[in-house]
C-alpha cells in the first residue's frame, strides 16, 4: 500500500467519495480492466500528490483518465495536472466517457498497446531488447 502521509489534506477521503460516486464510463472501464488485464494491478481513484488519478497502474506506469464534459473547460488544468504526472515518469491516457461507452474494445486495445510499450521500454533498459521486442509508436492525443 502506497504511503498516504505527504499528501495534502483530504486527499484520501475525496479519493474514498470519487471511488463511490464513480460515473457509469468509470464503472464500466474499471470492470473491463479487471476482466481484460487480469495480471495487471490497476487502482482507481489514487491520491497522488497534489491530484487523484482515475485508473493508476504503477508497475507499467500509466494513468488513465475518463473525462466528462467538464474538461473541454479545464484543458489548463489538465495539462498542468499531465505536465505533474509525466514528469513523474507516468504515461497518460486520456478518454471521453462516451468513447468508454461506445468503443470499449478501442479505448482497452489503446491500452493495451501502451502497457506492452512500457513493459518494452522497461526490457530494453534492462539490456533485453531482441527480435520481436516491442518498440513505443506515437500516441495519439484526444481533442
Amino acid at each position: 500500500m502506497r504511503n498516504y502521509r505527504d499528501l495534502p489534506s483530504g486527499s484520501v477521503d475525496r479519493a474514498k467519495t470519487l471511488r463511490r460516486n464513480a460515473t457509469e464510463a468509470e464503472k464500466r472501464l474499471w470492470n473491463a480492466l479487471r476482466e481484460k488485464f487480469p495480471n495487471q494491478k490497476f487502482r482507481r481513484q489514487v491520491p497522488y500528490g497534489p491530484y487523484v488519478a482515475d485508473f493508476l497502474n504503477f508497475a507499467g506506469k500509466l494513468i488513465i483518465e475518463v473525462d466528462g464534459a467538464t474538461h473541454a473547460e479545464r484543458t489548463q488544468q489538465d495539462a498542468a495536472r499531465t505536465r505533474y504526472f509525466e514528469a513523474q515518469g507516468y504515461q497518460i491516457l486520456r478518454f471521453w466517457n462516451y468513447e468508454v461507452m461506445e468503443n470499449l474494445d478501442g479505448v482497452l486495445t489503446r491500452i493495451s498497446l501502451s502497457l506492452k510499450e512500457r513493459e518494452g521500454g522497461a526490457k530494453r533498459r534492462k539490456g533485453e531488447d531482441g527480435p520481436g521486442a516491442i518498440h513505443p509508436i506515437p500516441s495519439p492525443s484526444h481533442a
